[in-house]
């Protein structure tokens, strides 16, 4: 498939801080590309360089065809942005919004209030054009802001962290709508700091960390390559005096975060026996998952 984004070499500092350090991708058509990281990972940096939004020390961009940041402004007709924190116009309603953003793009007044109907509904909020941005939940709005980015028909969707906050039955409905678009051959590139959401939609995904790569691959092959497949998670009073030595060798892997305890193992079956005789802890056995690779890669300290 011809890549809708190429990226190359990418380099950005500010002052002695390198925030993105030779960063290479490349983005599918028709594809969702997830790119994770811890907070400071240079995530959004990077959405802003390829959008041509921030100018890059080194390094080179191709968005939709056209050389970024040279052409970005030739190349941002064809995309459309959902960004971290919503953006609306608290003084329009929800069509004046999507109205007044096409003309951003020199759309005609006439096609944008033809389309403005199939985008609410796209959106599940038919019958609420007339609504103030005021009167709107917090799903409301992140499903109007995507309607907003679907304006001018764009080619592919940057998306940074588009459901962080919403309930779990909002978030389902935008990863539906994002199926949908990806069935209509739309391409989306997405950060995300929720892990089963780049399970769920990602085609591929990059893991990010100090400015740099360092794992990109389909989200089934990356478990399958960096991830023993069974976890079980151990937790209750003397955890971790147990798990020092009751249990050594029946995992390859052990982790301690807090008053939980990992076990990483190929297979779980001698550790769950032993866990049988312990009735004061409690334990969750289940296959690894993305967030295991996650953490195993980038770390389980806090970043601020």
């Amino acid at each position: 498939m011809a890549s809708i984004l190429s990226v190359r070499d990418l380099r950005k500092s500010y002052g002695e801080h390198e925030v993105v350090s030779g960063v290479s991708l490349a983005v599918e058509r028709g594809q969702c590309f997830g790119l994770l990281g811890p907070n400071g990972a240079g995530k959004t940096t990077t959405l802003r360089l390829c959008l041509g939004l921030t100018e890059p020390d080194a390094g080179s961009i191709e968005l939709a065809g056209e050389p970024v940041p040279a052409r970005a402004r030739e190349a941002r007709t064809r995309v459309g942005v959902v960004p971290q924190m919503d953006n609306l116009d608290p003084d329009f309603t929800a069509s004046e919004n999507l109205l007044v953003y096409g003309r951003y793009f020199g759309l005609k007044e006439a096609d944008i209030r033809a389309r403005i109907p199939q985008l609410l509904e796209f959106a599940g909020l038919t019958g609420r054009g007339e609504s103030r941005i005021q009167t709107l939940s917090g799903g409301m709005k992140r499903r109007l802001t995507l309607a907003r980015a679907l304006v001018n028909d764009p080619d592919i969707l940057f998306m940074d962290e588009p459901t962080t906050g919403l309930d779990p039955q909002a978030r389902h409905l935008i990863w539906e709508r994002l199926k949908q678009l990806l069935a209509q051959g739309k391409t989306i590139l997405l950060t995300t700091h929720i892990m089963d959401e780049a399970e769920r939609l990602c085609h591929r995904l990059a893991i990010m960390d100090r400015g740099r790569i360092i794992a990109e691959e389909s989200p089934r092959r990356m478990i399958e390559r960096h991830i023993e497949p069974e976890v079980i998670e151990v937790y209750g009073e003397g955890v971790a005096q147990w798990a020092a030595g009751a249990v050594r060798g029946t995992a390859s892997r052990v982790e301690q975060s807090g008053e939980t305890v990992f076990f990483y193992a190929t297979d779980a079956r001698p550790l769950l026996s032993h866990l049988e005789d312990e009735r004061s802890l409690r334990y969750l056995h289940r296959p690894a998952n993305l967030e295991d690779v996650f953490l195993k890669l980038t770390g389980r300290e806090l970043r601020d």
